[in-house]
């Protein structure tokens, strides 16, 4: 895409900053993610971990790298191919007891792992998001002008049990914005806390790659 003088929209330097920044968002979102898993939920507590778009796998069989056990751990994906690829990493890594599965998580509910009570949908002890959100804000919106990302929220607070976090990464929403999307009398959610990015200023213009924020489902 260019613009009217030729030049393409993120020439700028502090878009191309910006790009240079975002090209660690991966690597670094998972990093900071695995860190807060372990100090809120440790391995030791034997968590129902479930990541929603989880794409390749990466941040669930990271945690399994922690020592989290593969049988707890779980990812659902809308893509069947992004599942079948999971399936191949976590097969590469030996960890083929690590659940991924497809499911359209706005209108379906992840299958249940052995030892949970199968009459229970809130039966996560973690749900985990790093740029589903944002992937599903971007959608077409209804006649009442909302995105299918509306219906978010709710999906995720069905899930978890009480007492359980939500913990979430998001490049196009603020954490003021995470908050007044998430936190409501029907999810149940509270602040709970948030990760640290990195800021960074460049042209006397300050921004971050991305923001992080943990809730936690009332008892």
């Amino acid at each position: 895409m260019k613009a009217k003088s030729g030049i393409g929209v993120f020439s700028s330097p502090f878009s191309q900053a910006l790009i240079g920044k975002s090209s660690r968002f991966g690597v670094e979102s998972v990093e900071k993610m695995v860190s807060w898993v372990m100090e809120n939920t440790p391995p030791s507590s034997d968590p129902f971990v479930l990541e929603v778009g989880s794409g390749n796998g990466t941040l669930i069989l990271a945690l399994l790298e922690k020592n989290y056990l593969a049988q707890n751990l779980a990812g659902i994906d809308y893509s069947a191919d992004a599942v079948k690829l999971s399936k191949l990493v976590a097969a590469a890594k030996e960890a083929d007891v690590v659940t991924f599965s497809a499911c359209d998580f706005l209108y379906e509910d992840p299958p249940h792992l052995p030892h949970m009570d199968p009459t229970k949908t809130d039966v996560w002890d973690l749900l985990l998001d790093k740029g589903t959100y944002d992937a599903i804000a971007l959608g077409n919106k209804d006649e009442q002008g909302h995105s299918p990302a509306i219906h978010y929220p709710s999906r995720a607070a069905r899930l978890i049990r009480p007492g359980g976090f939500f913990l979430i990464t998001s490049c196009n929403f603020t954490e003021e914005e995470l908050k007044v999307n998430f936190i409501s009398e029907a999810t149940g959610f509270k602040h709970h806390s948030r990760i640290q990015h990195p800021t960074f200023t460049f042209g006397g213009k300050s921004g971050s790659v991305c923001c992080s924020v943990a809730f936690q489902k009332a008892n």
